[in-house]
């Protein structure tokens, strides 16, 4: 649960790095978010007969505050995958390009990031035991 909370915690921090861990997690955080928000929509009575109504104008509402929410942190922590992997997080671009950059985008947060420290800071995996065995 610390893994879904911590992007929330470093909210628009675009610096440093993060784990695929760190990532994935979040993105289940948002998923099933925004499943609970079409689960309660259509409680409200949305798409009854497969139209529109009330209900569903609300589930809309919601799902956009959501998005509008988590926009921010979605990004930082995809850019800190970028930087976990020693490149720019300006990679992040890469989204915007027709049929193929979300899945490139895909494959580059499901690589491993670089062992021990690069330029965007020290390796997240790192723990303090590790960091005494590389000095001794």
């Amino acid at each position: 649960m610390d893994y879904m909370l911590l992007p929330l915690k470093r909210y628009a921090d675009f610096s440093g790095r993060s784990r695929r861990k760190e990532y994935w997690m979040f993105f289940l955080g948002y998923m099933l978010a925004a499943i609970l928000l079409g689960i309660v929509g259509v409680i409200l009575g949305g798409f009854p007969n497969g139209q529109a109504s009330g209900g569903a104008s609300i589930m809309m509402i919601l799902l956009g505050l959501l998005v509008l929410l988590l926009i921010i942190p979605s990004l930082a922590v995809q850019v800190r995958r970028f930087h976990d992997q020693d490149k720019s997080g300006w990679f992040v671009l890469l989204n915007f390009v027709p049929y193929v950059g979300g899945i490139i985008v895909l494959v580059f947060m499901c690589l491993e990031g670089t062992r021990g420290e690069n330029r965007f800071g020290p390796d997240p995996k790192q723990t303090a035991a590790d960091v005494g065995d590389i000095f001794s």
